[in-house]
């Protein structure tokens, strides 16, 4: 993220001349409101992330490809909230404190956090999609194992991308008459980073943004124009009967309905969580471009505020979107929060639905096979392939429930 102290370290030096003046204070009210508004959205943020984290871990059944990316997002969003966040507060009461070791540390991991995040987010929705509209692929596809070596590419990839700042910032110092102001800001011209700067809006803004819009959609057309039928039996019936004794299918269309709305309403989450990304963000990134084109740049205190104010909002909203719109981890959240030690796995054992029950009835006696899958959770909704083999044939029946 740019430091804002770095575009004022521009209009500082514009404006020294021969005769020092006296250094720059912010407002009374600059000072309360910034600090009052990092701590509470901040504090929030950082433990409504760490919650995320834990449940996802603690919880097996929670720990679905989707999630995986939820978490990576998650750890993300507590790096900015960090590195940007608690830095803003003592900054806005004095000058930077950190020193140039800081300067480098936080200025990397500030853009670390962020572009992990805009990649956590193109992530999950390319999942959603291939799990929804693709769903025969996505049981192959959308794994816990494959999310997991796909988020760490992302962390890697950025890690190294965003290495250059280290060699593109330092500590910069302005003298005024009643002292030294001690900054972190650009080792030459600002001008000169500009085409980095469009290069990460393009990369980690309007790119995922136009990924989201285009898959999304194809998604919606799926779930909301064209739903699954609420009722499989006529496409099943027929189809099951094979062999020297037939199969009794029964599937419930209460359930397969009440699996077509939890997807809906995962879907609709995810799609909040990609929205307010957007909007949280076109503040502060219209004004960058808007101050590359122009001289001197628009600084206004209070719009810089509230720039930064969206950016930690965003960090930490997420998992109140979770806890709103997500029965599981809003039961995984109150279980945590109670701290008496028992086993996660037990947070929804009683509350969630199974969705629907697949049950293979046969003349002979042959055990009971009942396939089972819990939608309401983040994970792979990718379709179930169930098989019914004759025991007196070498090929079987195969139909599947999305």
């Amino acid at each position: 993220m740019e430091n804002t102290t770095d575009t004022s370290q521009d209009v500082l030096n514009f404006t020294q001349s021969e005769v020092l003046t006296n250094m720059p204070q912010n407002s009374i009210e600059v000072q309360v409101i910034t600090i009052v508004l990092a701590l509470i959205i901040c504090g929030v943020g950082i433990a409504g992330n760490i919650m995320v984290v834990l449940v996802v871990l603690r919880t097996k059944h929670m720990m679905t490809p989707t999630n995986c990316y939820l978490v990576s997002l998650a750890i993300a969003d507590l790096v900015v909230l960090l590195a940007a966040g608690l830095p803003n507060i003592s900054e806005v009461v004095d000058s930077w404190i950190y020193g140039y070791a800081g300067c480098l540390c936080i200025t990397y991991l500030q853009y670390l956090g962020i572009n992990v995040s805009s990649c956590s987010i193109t992530a999950f929705t390319i999942e959603r999609y291939i799990a929804i509209c693709h769903s025969i692929k996505a049981q192959f596809i959308c794994t816990v194992s494959r999310a997991k070596r796909i988020i760490a590419c992302v962390w890697i990839f950025t890690s190294l991308y965003c290495i250059m700042w280290f060699f593109l910032v330092d500590t910069n110092e302005t003298f005024y008459a009643d002292g030294v102001v001690v900054s972190c800001g650009y080792r030459v011209s600002r001008n000169l980073y500009m085409p980095i700067y469009f290069l990460d809006f393009t990369l980690f803004y309007v790119v995922p943004l136009i990924v989201a819009t285009v898959l999304y959609g194809l998604i919606a057309k799926i779930l909301f124009m064209s739903p699954l039928p609420t009722n499989l039996n006529d496409r099943c019936e027929g189809s099951i009967h094979q062999g020297r004794f037939s199969s009794n299918v029964k599937v419930s269309g209460k359930s397969n309905k009440g699996a077509v709305t939890s997807r809906k309403q995962v879907t609709k989450m995810l799609a909040v969580v990609v929205i307010l990304f957007a909007l949280l963000w076109m503040p502060y990134r219209t004004l960058v471009v808007v101050n590359s084109f122009m001289d001197p740049p628009y600084l206004n205190t209070w719009f810089l505020l509230f720039c930064r104010m969206c950016i930690y909002i965003n960090s930490a909203i997420n998992p109140i979107i979770y806890n709103l719109m997500s029965q599981k981890f809003r039961a995984a959240f109150k279980k945590l929060c109670k701290c008496k030690g028992q086993d996660p796995e037990k947070v929804t054992k009683y509350s969630v639905p199974m969705y629907y029950s697949v049950m293979k009835d046969s003349s002979r006696e042959s055990p009971e096979q009942t396939e089972q899958e819990d939608v309401s959770s983040f994970g792979n909704t990718s379709v179930k392939r169930v098989n019914f083999t004759d025991e007196c044939g070498d090929t079987g029946t195969m139909f599947s429930i999305a």
